[in-house]
């Protein structure tokens, strides 16, 4: 039998070799720490790559076609470049059942910066008297609104599009009848116009108040794992404020679905549409800090936060409530896992609020005897 002949070793030659390891090296060198150029990034696509992020997304499902169309229109809208206007304005919406009791306090607040605001109000029960000329002819057509009921959302939406018709205003700031400014104008409108950013209340709430009134007839487009909640009183940019008007998927879904005595849940749509709608679409999420810049009382453990009397009002509890620098969220099971977040401006930490309620229009003539004080520089509680 002839011998098995067996194979000769590799001679090939070693530069070969060498450049194999070369290009391994540099397609995971280029990897790992990419290269920011598109042209790089669409050669060596990493975690550091817009395009990777792009491409990085895959639907876990087919979307619907109220979904691709709600996408589309809201891609458009986000794309459209930043209105530049000379002048930009600051919206405050009030929305209240009648008459303003601190007309008189927003008056202090306001004047002197007559080319800076606008003002709108969203009167439910009755038509209010004005006592300053800033709130007078500043009445918007109303309708009822029902404690959590999707008319609450329907009056902040109706406020967001009268405020929308002056291409001037540039942010748009929900206020309710009991709200009192803790800044003076100028430290507000500073920090709201040149943030470029929205405070809209934001987390997730596994408990009994949050995904507990979650309902699957919500399905396909809101899943259970993106229902949010968080305080109806919000502050956004112009930008935000159209794709609000622009929505009707997500609205109707509210509409139709959260509401009080459904289904054996209390489904309150002021707390959940916002946060919700912002969350599951993911618009701009970069773009949107999820605290609200009105404060609220919760820790009397009650359905409506405390209610501040004149014998409250001192100058101690409007600096603390002024020297607070962190949102803070608890959940409503039983956990009551609380998470805590910076206030961060322009990545400086500050303070997280600009406006408070709840306030007895019994405060008045306190607050306004405090607010040349209250409203200066000084923060911290003495």
């Amino acid at each position: 039998m002839s011998e098995s002949r067996q194979r000769p070793p590799f001679k090939g030659p070693r530069w070969i070799i060498t450049l194999v390891v070369l290009v391994t090296v540099v397609v995971i060198t280029a990897f790992v720490y990419p290269p920011r150029n598109s042209v790089a990034c669409y050669m060596f696509s990493g975690p550091g790559c817009p395009l990777y992020q792009q491409f990085l997304f895959v639907p876990t499902r087919e979307l619907t076609d109220t979904e691709a169309a709600a996408q589309v229109v809201t891609n458009e809208i986000m794309n459209l470049p930043e209105s530049k206007r000379p002048n930009p304005k600051i919206a405050f919406m009030f929305l209240t059942p009648g008459t303003l009791p601190f007309e008189p306090l927003w008056e202090m607040f306001l004047r002197g910066h007559e080319n800076k605001f606008s003002i709108y109000v969203h009167a439910s029960k009755k038509s209010p008297l004005h006592t300053s000329s800033y709130f007078v002819g500043r009445d918007i057509h109303s309708r009822k609104v029902a404690w959590g009921q999707i008319s609450m959302v329907d009056a902040e939406r109706r406020l967001l599009a009268h405020a929308l018709i002056d291409p001037d205003n540039q942010h748009f700031v929900l206020l309710s009848d009991s709200c009192v400014p803790l800044f003076d104008f100028n430290y507000i409108y500073n920090h709201l116009i040149f943030a470029n950013l929205s405070f809209i209340d934001c987390f997730e709430d596994p408990g009994p108040h949050g995904s507990g009134r979650y309902s699957q007839h919500m399905l396909p487009e809101v899943e259970k794992k993106d229902f949010r909640k968080g305080s109806q009183w919000f502050s956004m940019k112009r930008r935000h404020a159209i794709v609000v008007m622009a929505d009707s998927l997500y609205y109707t879904k509210f509409k139709l679905f959260c509401r009080p005595n459904m289904e054996g849940r209390n489904c309150y749509a002021d707390e959940h549409y916002f946060p919700t709608l912002f969350n599951v679409s993911m618009i701009d999420p970069n773009g949107i800090a999820n605290w609200s810049v009105t404060h609220v009382d919760w820790s009397e453990g009650k359905w409506h936060p405390r209610l501040y009397n004149a014998r409250d009002i001192t100058p101690y509890l409007l600096r603390k409530i002024k020297s607070i620098q962190l949102a803070y969220h608890v959940t409503s099971d039983l956990k009551k896992v609380t998470t805590v977040k910076p206030c961060l401006w322009k990545g400086e930490q500050r303070p997280c609020y600009l406006f408070a309620r709840k306030f007895n229009p019994e405060t008045l003539d306190r607050l306004m005897y405090l607010f040349p004080n209250y409203t200066s520089a000084g923060l911290k509680p003495r």
